[in-house]
This record gives C-alpha cells, structure tokens and sequence, in this order.
C-alpha cells in the first residue's frame, strides 16, 4: 500500500485594512473663526469608514462640544496628532510651524492663501510633499464652485441682516426699519458687483423691503441678477454721475466680487450719509473703502457708532457673523467631495479622474502646479494634468 501524499492546503491570511485618518485642527485666527463641519457632518464621513480626529475645543465657536462629536465617532485628540493625521482640513491659513507638522504626503484641504505672508508655509507644504487643495478652486461636474458659492451666498445673506439689526438699533442705530412701512420711505441699499454674494444680498434686502441699487460694468452678469431678481431691482453700470448720486443716498453699501469693483476713496466716503453701513465683500477685505475703520462682522456691535456723530464704518468677514450656518453648509459640499475620494481610493487616483479636484490643487508631491503660487514662491509652475498621468 502506498504511502500517503501530503496534500497543500489553503492558508487563509487576512490582514486588518488600515483606515484613512481626518484631521481637524482648531482655528488659531483672531479673525476668522469657521469650521468646516458639524457633529452630523463628521458622523456621516465615519459611516463612510473615515477616522476622524478633532482638536479638542475645535468647535466652540459654532457652539458645539466635544461630546456632541464624540456621540458621532469622532476622537477627540490633541492639535498635533489632529495635524498627523492622513488629511487635514483646515479653513485658515496654517502657521509654518503647523505646516511642519503634516505628515509627509498627506493631504491638506484648505482655502487657496497665496499672499507674502504665507509663503514660508507654502514653502513647507512643498518641501514635505503634500498634496494641497483649494476648496475654493474645487468645480464640480457642471463647472461650478460648490464650495466658493455657498460661501457667498452665505456672505451676501449675513451682511444683510446684521446691517438691518444694526439700522433698526434705538439706542445706538438709527432706530429704522430696512423695509419702512406705509408712508414712510424704505431705506435704501447699494450694491457694487453682481455675483453669488451680491444677488444674495439684493435678494434679501429686497425681500425686507428696501430699494436696492445694484451696480456692475459686466452687462451680461447685471442682466442676469435683474432678470432674477425682478423689476424691484434698479441696475446700472458705473456711471460717475449715477454712482456719486447713489452713494449720497444710500444707507447700506456692499461691494463683492474677487477685486473690488470700485474703490471708493476718501473724497467720495465724505459724499456718504453719516452712520451709512458699508460691506466690504470682497477676495481682498477693506480694499474698496481704503479710509473706512475696518470691523469684523462677528465683532459687529451697535455700540461701532457710539460718538457724538455717527461714523461711517466698514465690515469685514461677513460669514463670521453665522458660523454654525457656514459648518452646516460646507459638511453638506464636503462630503459630497470627499466620496469621490472614497470612491477612486485615494486622492492621487481621485486627481487622475476628477478634472474639477486637479483645478483645486495648489501643490503636488513636491511641485508647485499653481501659477498663483508659482508667481509668489518664484518657482516653476507644473501642469498637473501632466503630472498626474505619469505619477
């Protein structure tokens, strides 16, 4: 009889899938106090197979406590583990020693900083290879920027109601209505430019009430915002005789856009009613009223104007002033981002995929694949599109 055979068997071998890692540092900004979810938004990126870590304290300031994250999945950590974490988000500017504390390759989302002062903290992301992207450079599918607009559009909304509570304040305002009422005139409001944070704005006044005066040298773009708005809405283009004739009247002025669309200097500040509320919306805050004391919006008191005549004042920062609005609509746009991530496994391939996350990329793996960025480091731009396809 034949000796048996010893026969292979099969080794079923299993090894633990590591899970990606979200970190969310807190804002150390004096100025701008957004975070980019709340605890439901965090919750959901868990159920998707995320871990995410946030700073302990992160979310004060959209008054919601740790605890409420934990209930979500959330680990409630210290700022440097929340920083070595696989992807950061971080609305703000980080500090460069922040910056040096991202893991080599990670991924930071964040919004596009490319000013002087931050190049030491581009200079960093680029020596320790992460991948950057802008949310505001982010475009979706139909070539819109979720992230940019709803921001805006949050802007626009926010600016007009603080400047009616503001107006409507007895003691330390006005003590009118944006709207009037019958037999009493509405007050006016005067809108430079016509993009997303302008037609928010004229929307809202117009729906409590107010004439809204809405100016913009692009024809096509006013014509857009008129039609939508309707007839209440009177539009114009920069004409000097209309413009100065606006301003002497106006009780509200908002410039938006990515430049300011006029600059209104300090001869033409002097034409303005005392006590006039000004809104400075644009990519480069106080920039459209020089002279004019800057304040930011989530500071805004009516006690601005305390004085024995009342000053003509400018507000900065207008989605300060509602910042568990912005973490409620930014979770909504990020996670709608971030399973396109999920789905490509990983931000490299997402990038190979997605034409609308490479236009937000500001540096790659080492390369500077902004011109923006390229121009203020004095470094060789990249053509991500090519980059990607050989990496």
């Amino acid at each position: 009889m034949d000796a048996p055979l010893p026969l292979e068997e099969v080794l079923h071998a299993t090894t633990a899938a590591r899970q990606a890692v979200l970190g969310l540092p807190a804002s150390r900004s004096m100025l701008d106090h957004r975070f980019p979810l709340t605890p439901e938004g965090a919750g959901m990126l868990v159920t998707r197979g995320l871990r995410v870590k946030m700073e302990r304290g992160a979310a004060k300031h959209i008054h919601y406590s740790d605890e409420a994250y934990s209930r979500c999945g959330v680990e409630i950590v210290d700022r440097q583990e929340a920083l070595a974490a696989d992807m950061v988000l971080h609305l703000q500017p980080l500090e460069s020693i922040d910056a040096r504390r991202l893991k080599r390759g990670s991924v930071l989302l964040t919004f596009l900083h490319a000013t002087p002062s931050d190049a030491d903290t581009l200079r960093i992301l680029l020596d320790r290879h992460v991948i950057s992207l802008g949310l505001d450079l982010f475009t979706d599918d139909e070539g819109h920027l979720p992230f940019a607009d709803i921001l805006h559009e949050i802007d626009g909304r926010a600016a007009m109601a603080v400047a009616s509570s503001l107006l409507a304040d007895a003691v330390h305002g006005k003590g009118i209505l944006l709207g009037g009422v019958a037999g009493v005139v509405p007050c006016e409001v005067m809108i430079i430019g016509a993009d997303m944070a302008a037609f928010a704005a004229a929307q809202t006044a117009q729906g409590l009430g107010a004439t809204v005066r809405m100016f913009d040298n692009n024809v096509y773009r006013l014509r857009d915002c008129m039609r939508r708005l309707g007839n209440g809405v009177i539009g114009s283009t920069l004409h000097p005789r209309v413009f100065e004739s606006a301003l002497r009247s106006a009780d509200i002025v908002m410039t938006s856009g990515n430049v300011p669309a006029a600059v209104i200097g300090a001869d033409m500040v002097e034409v303005m009613k005392r006590g006039v509320i000004c809104f400075d919306l644009t990519s480069q805050p106080g920039a459209a009223f020089p002279s004019m004391q800057l304040i930011d919006l989530d500071l805004a008191s009516p006690a601005d104007n305390e004085g024995s005549e009342p000053a003509r004042l400018c507000y900065v920062n207008a989605g300060n002033a509602v910042p568990r609005t912005v973490a409620m609509a930014l979770s909504n746009t990020f996670i709608s981002m971030l399973d396109d991530i999920l789905v490509a496994e990983g931000v490299a391939n997402a990038l190979k995929m997605k034409k609308g996350l490479r236009s937000a990329a500001f540096t790659f793996l080492g390369k500077c694949v902004n011109q923006q960025v390229a121009r203020l480091l004095g470094v060789r731009n990249v053509d991500i599109n090519l980059f990607v396809q050989f990496t």
